[in-house]
């Protein structure tokens, strides 16, 4: 039985066997692992240009497609506004949340940061990731990423991904 209000999950899915040049997310470790990714990370809000760098990392995840992070020092300044309040991840830590703010608009509680966080994860600890289905447009290498379903990962697919992906109704049980 689900309490009022919840769908219920979903069975386990069966994966999308990938083909050449493309990941599933089902290979993907748990616990998750950080991954430094060379390509050129460019997001947009409010028509605005608020991110543009090669110094990300990703972070991946069995299921999840890849949550991607770049240096706090990437954002001009007055783009992230600090908020209260704390989420957990057990394996990360304690996520610290900005709204992110450009070119007159205000994406609420859409970007986040873990300012402390667990052993294999202190290269997250100068990085904020961003959901990017609050963002005008988030992009790897010039590729338009897709986000990922539901609101509570921030996870980026592009076309090299396979699933399922986590994150949709009646998925969190996977």
């Amino acid at each position: 039985m689900t309490p009022a209000g919840y769908p219920r999950p979903l069975p386990r899915p069966k994966p999308v066997k990938p083909k050449a040049g493309q990941e599933s997310v089902w290979d993907y470790p748990r616990p998750p692992r950080v991954e430094h990714m060379p390509q050129r990370v460019v997001v947009r809000l409010g028509g605005t240009v608020i991110v543009d760098t090669t110094d990300a990392v990703r972070v991946l995840e069995t299921s999840h497609p890849p949550v991607y992070y770049v240096p706090i020092a990437a954002f001009p300044e007055g783009v992230l506004v600090p908020l209260q309040g704390t989420s957990f991840c057990e394996f990360k830590g304690e996520a610290h949340y900005f709204d992110v703010v450009a070119g007159g608009v205000v994406a609420e509680r859409a970007g986040w940061i873990y300012p402390e966080p667990t052993r294999r994860f202190e290269e997250l600890a100068t990085r904020v990731a961003l959901y990017p289905g609050q963002m005008d447009s988030c992009e790897i290498d010039g590729e338009l990423v897709t986000s990922q379903a539901g609101d509570f990962y921030g996870g980026w697919i592009t076309k090299n991904l396979v699933g399922p992906f986590k994150g949709a109704p009646g998925t969190m049980g996977w």
